[in-house]
């Protein structure tokens, strides 16, 4: 009984880390803290974000820092929302897992032609690994389902950040 009692007190400890790591992974980009962001990957990562025309690929944690931190810090302002975690433990190895969640990313580039706001919602598959130092994405896929806006906001906020270095 008290082997069953931990492994399930475990796998609740296991859930919440997991999904918080999820979280982070928004809110570093937010914050535009790369250090919070890098900390929720495995070196190497592999990264799908082919439905936003990236093919997917295995990556250097930092090289997919470097990559988000291109596409992204040149927004005034971004909001990531990540809700709705569906966590599936691998039945042959309790060290991984995968967190299905939603996606709700708002970019603002102000004085954008096309306009200033930018949407994008549809929903991550992150596969996870138990490490060391805790649960970590191992593999991330993006499907969007729908753009609204400025679907040109990305390019236009890289082209930003590369003119202002």
């Amino acid at each position: 009984m008290t082997t069953d009692l931990e492994s399930r007190i475990r796998q609740l400890e296991d859930r919440a880390e997991i999904g918080e790591q999820v979280i982070r992974y928004a809110m570093g980009v937010d914050r535009r803290d790369w250090e919070m962001f890098a900390g929720c990957f495995t070196d190497p990562v592999r990264a799908d974000f082919s439905a936003s025309g990236r093919p997917a690929a295995d990556y250097a944690r930092d090289e997919l820092v470097d990559m988000v931190r291109g596409a992204l810090s040149g927004f005034t302002a971004t909001q990531h929302l990540s809700p709705n975690h569906v966590i599936e433990f691998d039945g042959h190895d309790p060290d991984r897992a995968v967190c299905h969640s939603y996606m709700y990313a708002q970019h603002l580039l102000e004085g954008a032609p096309g306009g200033d706001f930018f949407l994008l919602r549809g929903s991550y598959t992150n596969r996870l690994l138990r490490t060391p130092d805790g649960w970590r994405i191992e593999s991330l896929t993006q499907h969007v389902a729908w753009p609204e806006g400025n679907t040109n906001a990305v390019a236009e906020a890289t082209a930003r950040l590369s003119s202002s270095r």
